[in-house]
This record gives structure tokens, C-alpha cells and sequence, in this order.
């Protein structure tokens, strides 16, 4: 037998983990709640992407850095089981380097850590990627970053 989780369990889940948002009727009365301090999660670029299983390998033009996410509304979006970035998601512009970005990440650490990454997925480009140069912003306009789960 196979089973999976309801649709509406699954945006419950998403928004304890990416908005902060208590969890209710799981347990006791006050179910899964939130963290006291909310935090961030962080955008990772990868020029390979990673799998459920491995960490891929991150963008590293001069001045890359991963940007913070809040983890609450005002950071992601979540409409039934989809999970995606509320805002816009600038990156440093590039000031030496190249690389050539096909997925992104959403981590944990605000550095490359092994294993941080909790969510991935490719960046549809249909020229097979991002290329970034000197001179070159890597953006995301808001609600591009999405992802759902099942």
C-alpha cells in the first residue's frame, strides 16, 4: 500500500517551516507551533544542481553571496501545497567570474555548509541556464522561485 499526505496537511506544513505559521490539531491542543525568533532561510545559485541526495555545487563569481529569505508571509508565499519567494531576490552583481546558474536552493545557512540545503530546484532558462558575468545582477522577480510539493 501507498499513502500521501492531504493537500491541506501539506500547505500546513509548509507554512511551519517557511512562515512561522503554529501548525494546529497536531498532538495537544496547541499542536506544532513556531519558533519564538522566526529567522531566515537563505537562496542559494548552483551552477550544478543539487538532488535529494547530494549538495551540487554553488555559484562562485566574485561577490556571490545567498540571499536571506524572512521566514514568515512577507518572505514566501503559499497557495495549497506551493511554496514560493514573495519579493524579488537580488543577488550581487558580479564583479569577476563566470557562471552559468541551473538551480537554485533554499537553505539553511547564510554560507555554503554541507548538507544545509532543504529545497532545490532548476532554473527554467531556456538558453540552458543563467549566465552571469561581470556586470551581471542575478534577480528573481517575486513568486519565480516556486515549488510544490506532493
Amino acid at each position: 500500500m501507498a499513502g500521501s499526505l492531504k493537500d491541506s496537511f501539506e500547505t500546513d506544513l509548509l507554512e511551519l517551516i517557511f512562515e512561522n505559521t503554529d501548525c494546529a490539531n497536531i498532538g495537544d491542543g496547541t499542536g506544532l507551533r513556531g519558533s519564538s525568533t522566526a529567522g531566515n532561510f537563505y537562496v542559494a545559485l548552483y551552477t550544478v544542481a543539487p538532488t535529494d541526495s547530494a549538495q551540487g555545487t554553488e555559484a562562485d563569481y566574485t561577490s556571490y553571496a545567498r540571499q536571506a529569505i524572512a521566514r514568515s508571509g512577507v518572505g514566501f508565499d503559499i497557495t495549497t501545497n506551493n511554496l514560493s519567494n514573495a519579493s524579488a531576490v537580488t543577488f550581487p552583481e558580479c564583479t569577476g567570474g563566470t557562471n552559468t546558474i541551473v538551480a537554485f536552493g533554499i537553505c539553511e545557512a547564510d554560507v555554503e555548509d554541507v548538507d544545509d540545503g532543504i529545497i532545490w530546484g532548476d532554473i527554467d532558462d531556456p538558453a540552458g541556464g543563467l549566465a552571469v558575468s561581470t556586470g551581471i545582477t542575478p534577480e528573481f522577480a517575486a513568486n519565480v522561485l516556486d515549488v510544490n510539493i506532493d
